[in-house]
């Protein structure tokens, strides 16, 4: 009976631990009495069969994302000393391999923590944090934007550089979410707005002036075609034309033909008849 009592008390002190897909585990062997040690890694999905106390904690491998915000009492100064805010994104893993050394060298051991998060809160945000800030306080507020590649590039090399003997894969870094005080954003709103009118203007200006152009040539055009209309109304050019004309109407059914006396330049002579008695 006491073997058998024995027996079941070593059996619930077995466990068979298992490390799911994305995971690699890092393994423990407990003790009675003394202090655990380490006991193996295991890529999962996967599990080390059963075994006396062993216990495993499981670290994801796959890409995290961490933010770091640099806004209300956190905002940066930049180069001509104006408040900007804003965001720094992280996209890093854990080295497979690493996990071992992430476990005992970067993390504090706590009872239901995220030992990544903990690892990143204790090495990488503070050292990421200075960089951003240094990093953008060399442009000029307005031109953050321009260079936001630029100074996320700068960043992401800063880091891996930093990180390279460590299980931290940093695989880039990204800064948005630029936030300027609310005055500056009035006064560059408004000055688009007027750099908007101005090319407005300017483009009706240039519009105007190719219509001014058009009417020129026009003028131009109708005053030589009338020039050279001039030059060939001569008088014998008009009386031929009256001719072919009165010819046109003798050749019409219906027509009215009067003919009156006309003196010198074409002018009509009017005057009154006296009646003969």
């Amino acid at each position: 009976m006491k073997k058998l009592l024995l027996f079941f008390l070593l059996l619930s002190a077995c466990s068979n631990p298992e490390t799911p897909a994305g995971y690699v585990g890092y393994l423990k062997h407990g003790a009675v009495f003394g202090s655990t040690r380490f006991y193996g890694l295991q890529t999962g999905p996967t599990s080390p069969g059963l075994g006396w106390l062993l216990s495993v904690t499981n670290i994801s491998v796959t890409p995290y994302t961490k933010t770091e915000e640099f806004v209300g009492d956190a905002i940066v100064l930049s180069k001509d000393n104006l408040a900007v805010g804003f965001h720094v994104h992280t996209v890093f893993n854990i080295h497979p391999s690493q996990v071992r050394v992430l476990m005992e060298q970067y993390a504090t051991l706590l009872e239901g923590t995220d030992v990544v998060t903990v690892a990143y809160n204790n090495f990488l945000r503070e050292p990421l944090r200075t960089q951003a800030r240094a990093t953008v306080q060399q442009y000029d507020g307005l031109a953050i934007k321009e260079h936001i590649d630029e100074i996320g590039q700068e960043i992401t090399r800063a880091i891996m550089k930093l990180t390279k003997e460590t299980p931290f894969n940093v695989q880039n870094i990204v800064v948005g979410n630029i936030q300027y005080p609310p005055e500056v954003t009035t006064a560059v709103s408004r000055k688009l707005a007027f750099t908007q009118l101005l090319e407005q203007k300017q483009t009706e200006i240039a519009i105007e002036k190719q219509e001014k152009k058009k009417r020129i040539i026009q003028a131009q055009g109708i005053a030589e075609a009338t020039k050279i209309i001039q030059s060939q109304l001569t008088d014998q050019y008009l009386q031929h034309e009256a001719i072919e004309a009165q010819k046109a109407m003798v050749g019409s059914p219906n027509h009215t033909t009067i003919y009156i006396p006309v003196g010198p330049m074409g002018v009509p002579i009017v005057r009154t008849l006296e009646k003969k008695e």
